[in-house]
């Protein structure tokens, strides 16, 4: 699969919203895939749910849906949902590719858990709803839409395939913390024991990064790219849930500024936004996009660039993808990379350089 930009992943996203599509268009064969995916053997938990957990009821944003039995053929609408079913020791028949770049949509941070299951058959988002035919032709007895902006007629049709857990009502659209979506997927997949303790790990690290770095609870964090603009993310969207997280302090008018969307583009006016204990950016790349940022004299008179408080996130790289996923498998490895950048740059020190990652 090519490699999608920035711009397009974002313009994908805003198309998704603004107009309130989902996503997936078909690439690759129309053959139907191999039993050997979504049959559950992928090297995950490989336990078998309990049989006593289905049915079970799930709410959403468009009611609720019942699982009557456990799902074999799995495939996840959802941009992020991939990782978590992957990590309950289950391979979705397809999945959605946002990021590109990826066998299966399938990063790095997840390969092990497919093992030497075949790779899941991949639906691209082209902004104009998820592709029917295509998802029929997967034959899937579950369709997650857990990180997405599904539409009640996008749903409604979905539903006469299989039975579709779509994003629940009480976030934004592309809201669900990685957490929920984690323990829903368990729910949905009758691994709910399981999706807790796979939850509990990582947040484990969270606590282990706050006691570390103290200083991250006195610090404010805003998370950004340079967009058309300057394109802010909001307090539900999973890239500024990893500052808050970790007990960074996000900005108290920054969903005032964006609304409900999980990111929006502010004025110059609002460049003040920008001006934290620490701003996150994720660039296209970490030389001539920075260069160009520190031109804009609004930003560059701004504290938080004069005392070197800034973290730069490549947006190309397996670190840059793994931020933007922001789930419950990329998540270890993004900690790993940021909260290092993230000392750096709240220790009060301007002559202190946040450094890149190895890799």
């Amino acid at each position: 699969m090519p490699r999608v930009t920035r711009a397009t992943r974002i313009t994908g996203l805003l198309a998704s919203v603004l107009i309130v599509v989902g996503a997936a268009a078909a690439c690759g064969s129309s053959d139907s895939p191999s039993d050997e995916a979504g049959s559950g053997s992928g090297s995950g938990s490989g336990k078998a749910p309990a049989s006593s957990a289905f049915p079970v009821t799930i709410p959403n944003k468009y009611g609720s849906t019942t699982i009557k039995s456990e799902p074999k053929r799995v495939v996840t609408v959802g941009l992020t949902d991939q990782d978590a079913v992957l990590a309950l020791g289950t391979v979705p028949v397809g999945t959605t590719e946002w990021i590109g770049g990826y066998k299966g949509a399938v990063g790095p941070w997840a390969q092990d858990k497919l093992g030497s299951a075949a790779a899941p058959t991949v639906l691209k988002d082209t902004g104009t709803g998820p592709q029917v035919e295509k998802i029929a032709a997967l034959k899937p007895d579950l369709i997650l839409a857990l990180y997405s902006g599904l539409t009640k007629a996008q749903y409604d049709t979905l539903s006469k395939f299989a039975p579709v857990v779509a994003q629940p009502k009480e976030f934004n659209d592309y809201g669900i913390p990685w957490q929920q979506q984690t323990q829903t997927i368990g729910k949905a997949l009758g691994r709910s024991g399981e999706a807790a303790k796979l939850v509990e790990g990582v947040e484990a690290k969270f606590a282990e990064a706050k006691k570390a770095h103290p200083e991250f609870a006195g610090s404010t964090a805003v998370m950004a790219t340079p967009y058309e603009g300057t394109f802010v993310y909001g307090s539900q969207d999973a890239r500024s849930r990893l500052l808050s997280d970790l007990g960074l302090k996000l900005p108290a008018d920054l969903d005032k500024v964006i609304g409900d969307q999980f990111g929006a583009n502010i004025s110059k006016e609002r460049t003040d936004l920008l001006d934290q204990g620490v701003a996150v950016w994720i660039v296209p790349d970490t030389t001539g996009a920075v260069a160009k940022l520190h031109k804009d004299k609004l930003y560059a008179d701004l504290k938080v660039v004069k005392e070197g408080r800034e973290v730069f996130v490549q947006e190309t790289g397996d670190y840059g993808n793994a931020v933007s996923l922001s789930t419950v498998l990329s998540i270890p490895y993004v900690l790993d990379r940021l909260v290092p950048q993230l000392a750096a740059a709240v220790d009060g020190d301007p002559a202190t350089k946040v450094e890149q990652p190895a890799s």
